[in-house]
């Protein structure tokens, strides 16, 4: 099969106005090639439940700031916070303007620009920063992992 593309593994991304959180969700991958550019994040790792590898390169839509970005390698996944260039909301993670089947919005994390951001965003972000950092310490970043799937909740019946 000669020229055998890897499979990118699922990313999940939220952002604000001066950042965006993505999260690479390969677990057991521990020690992942992780490259990033002013343009770009590039990672590849092996795990899952297969332990295979995976690899995918994010050509971003706007350029970020690579030295102010941090991330972290968790079990369950790896995480970034990437400080955008500019401080404005992005339309879309991605410079190609297309939907990508292992890229999804992290809803646990996303705000909309019009939803205010008080103080949650200041505490949250510290927090975040202060709990990831070296790259690769220990620590949980309030991803609620267990509860993945909090989509299946029951919805109150609509009157």
């Amino acid at each position: 099969m000669g020229d055998e593309r890897l499979l990118p593994p699922p990313v999940f991304w939220a952002q604000r106005k001066s950042l965006l959180y993505v999260k690479v969700q390969l677990e057991d991958c521990r020690n992942p090639t992780i490259k990033v550019e002013k343009d770009k994040i590039y990672f590849k790792g092996k795990g899952g439940t297969e332990n295979k590898d995976h690899e995918v390169t994010l050509e971003l839509f706007k350029e970020i700031k690579p030295d102010e970005s941090k991330y972290a390698v968790r079990d369950r996944a790896t995480e970034f916070v990437l400080i955008k260039g500019e401080d404005e909301f992005w339309k879309r993670l991605l410079k190609e303007d297309k939907k990508f089947h292992w890229l999804k919005v992290d809803f646990n994390k996303w705000k909309d620009e019009d939803d205010s951001e008080d103080e949650v965003e200041g505490t949250d972000f510290e927090e975040m920063m202060r709990k990831m950092g070296g790259a690769n310490e220990g620590g949980d970043l309030n991803y609620d992992d267990d509860n993945a799937d909090s989509d299946d909740e029951e919805l109150p019946d609509l009157e």
